[in-house]
């Protein structure tokens, strides 16, 4: 999702004394914020027509033609330098013929890429998204054919043998190069290099029909009304009926998630349970446990013992032993806690439904009862709290404050809709120029439907000097302002919004030289770290009366009990939530780590054991539809609870006590955010927090919020 550098003139810009330092607080500082930040549009827009940003070589607005033009001459640049890589005489290797030229191509294409296929998420015109899609295939072609040139491989690994390096960072980068090429099999065999292939293929093909399996199912269940007692009316006039008058639920996530959370009959709620975890059990089991087998025999071709290890070597936890160990910890620290919660659910079903046992498709049921009689939250009425324009106004007080930032809107910059916002970032002390970010929020046909954060250019230093800034885009799928109605966000909304521009920051504030090693290039258990810490903003009473206001009088923040409630909803059930999550994340870790696993037993092993008892429901196995396995998160997928647990070790020991402390938000910055994938993360960690992390304030806090 990165790129790298660009030789750009280093930009800075002095800020006008005072600049947008901001010495009120609440609702104050956020107004007087957002009239400043409309201010230098209205100013920027005065003094200027429809422009490029200066260092920015992401181009908007191209049409479809110009894409595929584009993606033709990034292909032919690429395989010239490629190729003139590959002509340097093993015995002339130098930095500045070898690793200078792969670097700042990687720097210098990134943007030129993404002005390819980031369209594709965003644009309005049906004919530009598909020759976007277009461009992305044919770039990956010929991305992977790059990743398999054995004549680059050699001149790499001839250069690293002399041991010449321009310093850590590029060691770094030669080591990632090397590895790379190596885990696509170039130190092999030509006939084992083609084997590598074959079984990655096969690993593709597997995976895709696992998860089309489940998007396939059409398992139904019809229920009489009276047997969808505590479901609203309004959910099950969606339901489909038939001749009969009962209603069909499906097995899609939005009714099985409604039944189990709502309903109070408790048959319905174990038919619905059962089904769903019975979902392409014949099919899926068989898919999976060839796709383990394949995926081992991958590793082991590649010189490792088996998939876990394959998968780990890149990532932070390193090891499965590791990874074990860490899940274990967990779960066995959260066990009291957890049988304290399961036994509340019990009585409450006791009251409820009598002397029948409890079971695991109880939970989400009662967990739901207790939230709604012990918190006094309406969230639906706590919209009206958040109104999108002052919750990021709020956003960018916070983050302003501190981080030692100055966010300057600009207007009249070239976008491919009008909803669309562009802003520079400046270091607030020095006037430097430090990127800039899109903001795209707002939901439109044919756009992308999820929020999430797109790196368009990864900062990097240029062999002469120049320094290239970074660029970042924020999409989301909000809903636009109704007339004089302000658009109004939903928590999770806020939550989802504040993580996101948590990875906008992460991506800015990036100071590393290669562009490999830019923003959002990081470590794949360390890149959720930064943003998972920023989300704790959002449950603090003094933040979130900055993010805050009633929309029809936004100088009333919310209630501090509400703030309180929310803080301790986000910990309602946590530990008996967090004993499901280890449960399918040592599952994943023991198939791939170990040889000719039965996945069915497996999971009946491990089911009691880690869920206090209870047993798996009669005739599921969730192995065969737990999708994150079989794609995307394959011995990986302990990776959110461990931004998770680190987050909350950071959070706790460093900002709790002073959440807008800028010498500890430049501490983070300077220490977490710029070195990027340049430095080990645990290093990182370790240096900011004076110690290595721990789980112990992750625990702590669980049990300091519990019921």
């Amino acid at each position: 999702m990165e790129s790298e550098e660009n030789c750009e003139k280093k930009m800075s810009s002095k800020p006008k004394r005072g600049g947008n330092i901001i010495p009120l607080t609440g609702a104050a500082a956020v107004l007087t914020l957002a009239v400043t930040l409309v201010i230098t549009a209205i100013n920027n827009r005065r003094n200027s027509k429809k422009k490029d940003l200066p260092g920015c070589n992401f181009r908007v607005n191209l049409s479809a033609s110009e894409i595929l033009k584009l993606a033709d001459r990034i292909i032919a640049k690429s395989k010239e330098v490629h190729d003139a890589v590959a002509s340097i005489p093993l015995d002339k290797v130098t930095y500045k013929n070898v690793i200078s030229p792969l670097a700042e191509l990687d720097a210098q294409q990134f943007p030129l890429v993404q002005s390819c296929v980031v369209l594709k998420l965003v644009s309005t015109s049906d004919k530009v998204r598909k020759a976007s899609a277009l461009a992305e295939k044919k770039i990956d072609i010929h991305v992977s054919s790059c990743s398999k040139r054995e004549d680059v491989y050699l001149v790499v690994k001839a250069f690293a043998s002399r041991g010449e390096w321009m310093g850590p960072e590029a060691r770094r980068y030669v080591q990632c190069l090397i590895r790379d090429f190596e885990r696509n099999g170039l130190n092999l065999t030509a006939t084992k290099r083609e084997e590598v292939q074959r079984l990655r293929a096969q690993i593709e093909e597997l995976s895709f029909q696992y998860v089309q399996n489940l998007n396939d199912d059409s398992t139904t269940l019809l229920f009489h009304e009276n047997e969808l007692v505590g479901l609203p009316s309004e959910f099950l006039k969606t339901l489909e009926k038939v001749e009969n008058g009962m209603f069909k639920v499906t097995m899609k996530s939005h009714h099985v998630a409604a039944v189990l959370e709502l309903c109070k009959v408790g048959r319905t709620r174990r038919l619905v349970a059962t089904a769903y975890g019975k979902r392409c059990a014949k099919v899926n089991l068989s898919v999976l446990e060839d796709l383990v087998q394949v995926r081992h025999k991958f590793a082991r071709l590649l010189g490792y013992s088996n998939y876990a290890e394959y998968a780990l070597n890149l990532r932070m936890a390193k090891t499965s032993s590791k990874v074990l160990e860490f899940l274990e910890d967990i779960s066995s620290t959260l066990s009291d806690l957890a049988e304290k919660e399961l036994a509340l659910l019990k009585e409450l079903k006791k009251q409820e439904e009598g002397e029948l046992p409890f079971g695991v498709e109880d939970l989400l049921y009662y967990v739901k009862n207790v939230e709604l009689h012990q918190f006094d939250l309406d969230l639906g009425a706590l919209k009206q709290y958040f109104p999108v324009d002052l919750v990021l106004s709020g956003i960018f007080k916070i983050f302003q404050d501190l981080f030692g930032l100055r966010f300057e809107q600009i207007a009249d910059s070239d976008v491919w809709h009008s909803d669309v916002r562009v802003f520079s970032v400046f270091d607030l002390s020095s006037g430097e120029l430090l990127g800039y970010f899109y903001l795209d929020l707002y939901a439109r046909e044919g756009k992308y439907g999820q929020t999430c954060v797109v790196a368009l250019q990864n900062g990097s230093l240029a062999m002469n000097g120049a320094r290239q800034v970074p660029v970042a885009l924020l999409i989301s799928q909000l809903q636009k302002d109704i007339g004089s109605i302000s658009c109004l966000l939903r928590f999770s909304e806020v939550v989802n919004l504040f993580h996101e521009f948590g990875h906008v920051v992460q991506h800015l504030c990036n100071h590393a030289s290669f562009a490999r090693f830019s923003g959002l290039r990081v470590d794949r258990d360390f890149v959720e770290i930064p943003a998972k810490v920023l989300e704790y903003w959002c449950y603090e009473s003094f933040s979130l009366k900055l993010i805050s206001g009633f929309h029809q009088d936004i100088t009333k923040p919310i209630k501090d009990e509400i703030c309180r409630s929310l803080k301790r909803w986000r910990h309602s059930f946590s530990a008996l939530k967090l004993k499901q999550e280890v449960l399918y994340c040592l599952f994943d870790q023991i198939i791939h780590s170990a040889e000719n696993v039965d996945v069915v037993e497996l999971f009946k092993h491990l089911h009691p054991k880690v869920m206090l008892g209870l047993p798996m429901l009669e005739g599921t196995n969730p192995a065969s539809c737990f999708p994150r396995c079989a794609i995307g998160y394959e011995a990986a997928c302990y990776s959110r609870l461990w931004s998770e647990v680190f987050a909350a070790d950071i959070f706790t020991s460093k900002f709790r006590d002073g959440l807008l402390d800028q010498s500890v938000g430049m501490q983070f910055r300077t220490k977490v955010l710029a070195p990027g994938g340049a430095k080990d993360p645990v290093e990182i960690l370790t240096d900011f927090l004076g110690r290595e992390p721990s789980i112990q304030t992750f625990i702590d806090n669980k049990i300091e919020f519990s019921l």
